[in-house]
């Protein structure tokens, strides 16, 4: 029985493991014309928060389009499906915070099966 324990154990951390490391689907996001958020600050935030999403000039090689207003102390985020769909928003004091919540958005939404999505 011990054993049998001591097994599982050792199979759930390796499990563990192996998930906390696989990496996330490499995305890429195309920045929508008349945003006010200078591209290069976003792809700074996005290399240290999400570096699978990449930010594209081809929109028709976009999984998703950022539409990104504001201002140091009043962002305001908007997330659009490929197709036009606008499917989510933040508005944030920090860029760093509307980027991450951007990357929590497009890594947890699987395009290709939208009944596995996150939250739906």
């Amino acid at each position: 029985m011990r054993k049998l324990l001591l097994g599982l154990a050792i199979v759930t951390i390796l499990a563990g493991a192996g998930s906390a490391n696989a990496q996330a689907k490499p995305l890429r996001v195309v920045i929508k014309p008349g945003s006010t958020v200078y591209r290069a600050d976003i792809m700074k935030n996005l290399s240290e928060k999400c570096p699978n999403v990449t930010i594209t000039q081809d929109s028709k090689k976009s999984d998703f389009m950022l539409e990104a207003l504001g201002w140091s102390g009043n962002y305001h985020f908007t997330v659009f499906k490929h197709g036009g769909d606008a499917v989510y928003a933040t508005q944030t004091q920090w860029l760093s915070n509307a980027v991450k919540d951007v990357c929590r958005y497009v890594n947890s939404h699987d395009l290709h099966n939208p009944e596995k999505s996150e939250g739906e």
